[in-house]
């Protein structure tokens, strides 16, 4: 198996991670994996599943076992990769000291889910999660911020994920859509005019910077449950972004 291409990780991460679980497992001295698979098999198993976000059905029959078991495999993994991974998540208030951030907003497909009409984004043209993410000018991730409605604009989720406050002294570079924050954005052409020279060439410098961050955007949805349509409950996906953050940044050795 190519590890990384595969499972996101390579393989002496992999091993890492499991000796890792392991630990937390021995300490509470309960087994809560099948033991037709192993751990070692099980932590492979949930990451392919996030990698690739597989149906469960494709992942069994990858791995030689039911979709009952990939599905109770999943559960009882993934919370531990969360918890054996958590002091991997930095700080975002000590991962953007001195750095030049830049912020953009994506979504996590959902597709329609019944009482959740205001996750429908008419620019996407599809229901999910919008979710802040942020980056430094070598595309590297800094930070995730919490999950909104997918129908908020990326302004207001700026705000509402208290992003704004949190970077208010550090400069930041954002799209037009973050115009009316004290980020530096492109400057829109005005109604029935032209750009001026000095600010076509702001725009065009501000826009090779910004391609930083949609570079990290591909990065991080290369953990493909959040970039292909997310199957499970919707009110489990928070935490599925918390950990897939977390194995984002292990991957990238914070």
């Amino acid at each position: 198996m190519r590890y990384q291409s595969t499972t996101g990780l390579a393989a002496d991460q992999i091993e890492e991670l499991v000796a890792r679980i392991w630990q937390i497992v021995s300490c509470n001295k309960k087994q809560v994996w099948p033991p037709v698979v192993g751990l070692y098999r099980a932590v492979l198993l949930t990451l392919v599943y996030v990698r690739q976000n597989l149906n469960q059905a494709a992942v069994g029959d990858l791995f030689g076992v039911s979709q009952s078991t990939v599905s109770r495999v999943y559960r009882s993994i993934l919370p531990l990769i969360g918890q054996a991974l958590c002091l991997h998540v930095p700080n975002l208030e000590e991962a953007i000291r001195g750095r030049l951030v830049l912020i953009d907003g994506t979504d996590v497909p959902t597709g329609n889910r019944a009482g959740h009409e205001g996750n429908y984004s008419g620019k996407r043209r599809r229901a999910g999660l919008n979710i802040q993410v942020a980056a430094d000018t070598d595309g590297g991730l800094l930070g995730i911020s919490i999950p909104l409605p997918g129908a908020m604009h990326d302004r207001k989720s700026f705000t509402e994920c208290g992003w704004e406050d949190l970077l208010a002294d550090v400069p930041v570079i954002a799209d037009p859509a973050y115009q009316g924050t004290r980020a530096i954005t492109p400057r829109k052409k005005p109604k029935g005019g032209e750009l001026s020279i000095g600010d076509k060439a702001n725009n065009k410098v501000i826009s090779s910077l910004r391609s930083a961050v949609e570079r990290c955007i591909a990065h991080v949805k290369n953990w493909k449950i959040l970039a292909t349509g997310y199957r499970g409950r919707l009110a489990e996906l928070p935490n599925v972004i918390r950990i897939v953050t977390a194995l984002e940044f292990y991957r990238l050795g914070w």
